[in-house]
């Protein structure tokens, strides 16, 4: 397996995990503890933190996204340099998607970052909150990277039925019916 592949699959993976990550996020932010489903489940499974299952989750996917793009140079095929990481908008394929990859993982590292105790108790609820929103761009932007971004960096137009691809669309999907679902709950509890 060569060294994109792997960037690749980890990428992947990161989408999984951001993915679920978000879910657990938008269920935290609803009153899910007294929904009916919730109470008919076992007793063991109402015991997990929810909360920290969904900040494991996000320090796995930032560390994921990481390695995800730090080992892309390793590839001479790649043409990628560590430069490019830095300055994505010179990377020698896709440039504008590498660079929506990076933003993504600038968010990300600013959402993780601000939910730490002491930083979140310093700038107060309303601001964390407020931060905490960039998840929701966040998503958008990994989701269209992971799309169009050909996985071999060789420039070559979408596949949209490629497995890899038809996994990103998915999360896609499944983005899309939890933001809606979470803002008519927001609507509703006005």
């Amino acid at each position: 397996m060569d060294t994109i592949d792997i960037a690749g699959t980890i990428g992947l993976i990161a989408l999984i995990l951001l993915t679920v990550n978000i879910l657990l996020g938008i269920l935290i932010s609803t009153f899910y503890k007294k929904t009916v489903l919730w109470q008919k489940l076992p007793t063991k499974i109402k015991a997990i933190k929810l909360i920290d299952v969904h900040n494991y989750t996000a320090y796995i996917a930032l560390v994921l996204v990481m390695v995800h793009f730090l080992i892309i140079p390793l590839d001479p095929n790649s043409k990628f340099t560590y430069v490019h990481l830095i300055q994505p908008w010179s990377a020698p394929h896709q440039a504008l998607f590498v660079s929506l990859g990076s933003i993504s993982f600038v968010a990300l590292l600013v959402v993780i970052v601000t939910t730490q105790k002491i930083i979140k108790k310093k700038m107060g609820a309303q601001t964390w909150k407020n931060i905490h929103v960039i998840s929701y761009g966040t998503a958008l932007l990994f989701i269209v990277h992971g799309l169009v971004m050909d996985p071999l960096l060789k420039d070559r137009p979408i596949d949209f039925i490629d497995p890899e691809k038809l996994l990103v669309e998915f999360c896609a999907i499944v983005l899309m019916i939890a933001f809606y679902y979470r803002f008519q709950f927001n609507k509703k509890n006005k």
